[in-house]
């Protein structure tokens, strides 16, 4: 067994700022679980196309409120106690509404390595 706080992931290379948000990789495929857990931050009034084409992803909004679109332009609402799966590599948008943060955790599988980071753009999306 161990613990593990967001103020000591914050101190190491599993803090992220992923450009319009951060998340602490609390859990890593070194730690040996076979998924990820990340407390992750999406900053008010961001948009980020995003997708991961080699891990699956489902995130639990615990705070603030957005909605995530995927490429058909179906737009799914998410404020606390919303899970969203994303089951099938999905490429979407994540949004976040202009009042506040949204704050998820998410878990992928395969696990992250922990270090890995978008590199949004204007013209196209960040996938990893």
């Amino acid at each position: 067994m161990f613990t593990r706080q967001l103020a000591d992931v914050e101190k190491s290379d599993f803090f992220v700022n992923w450009g319009n948000g951060t998340s602490h990789r609390l859990l890593t495929q070194q730690d040996g679980m076979g998924f990820t857990v990340c407390h992750t931050v999406v900053r008010a009034g961001s948009e980020s196309r995003l997708q991961y084409r080699q891990h699956f992803e489902a995130c639990y909004c615990i705070a603030g409120a957005g909605e995530v679109e995927d490429m058909s332009g179906a737009v799914h609402r998410i404020e606390p106690g919303t899970i969203y799966v994303l089951n099938e590599h999905d490429e979407h948008y994540l949004r976040a509404d202009a009042v506040g943060d949204m704050i998820l955790v998410s878990v992928f599988n395969p696990p992250l390595k922990g270090t890995e980071r978008h590199a949004l753009s204007e013209d196209g999306g960040s996938a990893y």
